[in-house]
């Protein structure tokens, strides 16, 4: 890209390079064989110093994305936010409007217990989770939303922080699809053009750390908790701390595919549960193929039968997974532990969880005890 989404200053500054990898959202049939243009689309970060945007440089992917299973996690995610924000005094009204994730989900039932009817107008209360940061046009989504909340309205944004991104590694985050990452600061500007201000902010340890922001109608100085969090990112949102994510996924990938290859040496039959779109780049960049991974187990249907872009590892169903009885099973979404722990007791001691650092030898004492 050339512009920034958000603000139009011409070439932001790229801070992450993951080369060309599989689309994100793209699985196989795990009977076709790889393209060659299956590995073929770029895949980078840019930074925008007037604006502080974090965002997707381009993305040449067109693909309709698997419908996912919704993790336990992110349902309790939702009542909490809704219980905070009724407990605030904020939701007043009766109508709502919800502007959802590809990824699934819904608050709907939620405000529909506290009274609240879905409308198709501009809405008393107005819901995003995770659903902007797909529009390519962010300037454009910001002015949508605002036109969609009331004018008395409630405008609520829930998304994964930036600062949570740097200061955990999460450099795979990054993914075709996505094309923004807030920080506090940068969200706020987005709202201000958009003619909203931020009035008050919740934090949730989701994906470990999500805001929760809502916003008004009208300009001013964000309210007291928003521009707390502001304080509390500005280290991590910093240009050279952004730029060292670059590391991290390079170490994260070196250090998995040692590990397997490792597993493999030992006579240990490796497997991993969850065909996400965040795991497609690291499969790629950690060269894993079926010799170190034999399957990925999924709960989504949409899913199974097919392949991880880009390899030639099939996805399987999570009884599958379990008739197998592997030694080993990379968990690639590490907020699902509690749920698979419960659901699949009889792989109670085989969850390894993927991240930045989980593959190095002083880590393995603590994730055979998992």
């Amino acid at each position: 890209m050339s512009v920034c989404r958000a603000c139009g200053m011409s070439d932001p500054n790229r801070v992450l390079d993951l080369g060309k990898v599989p689309a994100a959202d793209h699985f196989p049939p795990a009977s076709d064989a790889i393209g060659e243009d299956e590995v073929s689309h770029p895949l980078a970060m840019v930074l925008c110093s007037r604006c502080g945007l974090a965002q997707l440089a381009a993305d040449d992917t067109i693909t309709a994305e698997p419908r996912g299973i919704e993790p336990q996690a992110l349902k309790e995610q939702a009542a909490a936010a809704v219980g905070r924000v009724r407990e605030s005094g904020l939701l007043r009204g009766a109508t709502v409007r919800e502007y959802g994730s590809p990824h699934g989900g819904t608050w709907l039932p939620l405000l529909a217990g506290h009274g609240f009817t879905p409308c198709g107008g501009p809405a008393d209360v107005v819901i995003d989770s995770f659903g902007i940061m797909h529009d390519p046009d962010q300037r454009a989504a910001f002015a949508e939303r605002a036109a969609a909340t009331a004018p008395d309205g409630l405008l609520l944004l829930h998304f994964h922080t930036l600062a949570t991104i740097v200061r955990l590694g999460q450099w795979n985050a990054l993914r075709h699809g996505h094309f923004a990452y807030y920080s506090a600061a940068a969200l706020i500007r987005l709202l201000d053009a958009a003619g909203m201000r931020a009035v008050e902010a919740w934090t949730f340890d989701l994906y470990g750390g999500t805001v929760l922001l809502a916003a008004v109608h009208g300009r001013g100085i964000p309210g007291g908790s928003v521009q707390r969090v502001v304080v509390d990112e500005a280290g991590a949102v910093d240009p050279s701390a952004v730029r060292g994510l670059q590391h991290t996924a390079d170490d994260h990938a070196r250090s998995l595919h040692t590990w397997l290859e490792d597993e493999t040496r030992s006579g240990h039959r490796v497997y991993a549960y969850g065909a996400a779109s965040r795991a497609v780049a690291l499969f790629h960049l950690a060269g894993i193929d079926r010799t170190l991974v034999t399957a990925v187990a999924d709960a989504a249907p949409g899913k199974q039968g097919r392949r991880m872009p880009g390899t030639d590892v099939p996805i399987i169903s999570p009884e599958e997974l379990l008739s197998a009885d592997p030694d080993r099973v990379v968990l690639t979404l590490p907020d699902l532990l509690p749920e698979v722990r419960r659901r699949y007791p009889a792989l109670a001691g085989r969850w390894r969880v993927d991240g930045p650092g989980a593959w190095s030898p002083s880590r393995h004492e603590r994730l055979d005890a998992i």
